[in-house]
């Protein structure tokens, strides 16, 4: 199971709450409420964010020391650094198992008879394709 962990920059904001921005991982950025909310949103955008990069095959930089991690000038005087933990497994596993809408053409003749006999077509075409694919277990 891939985990990450990287520094952020916790940057607070006029409304009360946080904007988080990796400096390791440009254009990785959220926002939370409250600290909280900026910590779980921040593990999420990370996760996503590294989950994009591996299945992209992009090059996943190391994470930068806390220490070295410059604050911009923008940046509010208290701002501050913090880790923040990801894993890309689950993340993985909920997109790559998300139902996928897909149209099929039968003849209206073989749909009445499915239907009359309550035929599932969502649950026989994925029986099919695993069947002619040779997939016995769920993958991931």
């Amino acid at each position: 199971m891939a985990k990450y962990i990287y520094p952020a920059v916790f940057d607070p904001n006029e409304n009360g709450g946080f904007t988080v921005t990796f400096p390791d991982l440009p254009g990785c950025i959220t926002e939370g409420d409250d600290m909280d909310d900026a910590l779980r949103m921040a593990s999420e955008a990370l996760a996503l964010h590294l989950y994009g990069m591996e299945r992209d095959g992009d090059l996943i930089p190391s994470p930068s020391k806390p220490a070295d991690i410059q604050f911009t000038e923008d940046a509010d005087a208290n701002a501050f650094v913090s880790l923040v933990q990801a894993r890309t497994e689950p993340i993985r596993d909920e997109l790559q198992n998300r139902a996928v809408k897909k149209t099929l053409t039968i003849p209206q003749w073989l749909n009445e008879e499915a239907e009359s006999a309550g035929i599932n077509f969502s649950q026989l075409l994925q029986y099919a394709l695993k069947e002619k694919l040779g997939i016995i277990e769920k993958r991931p």
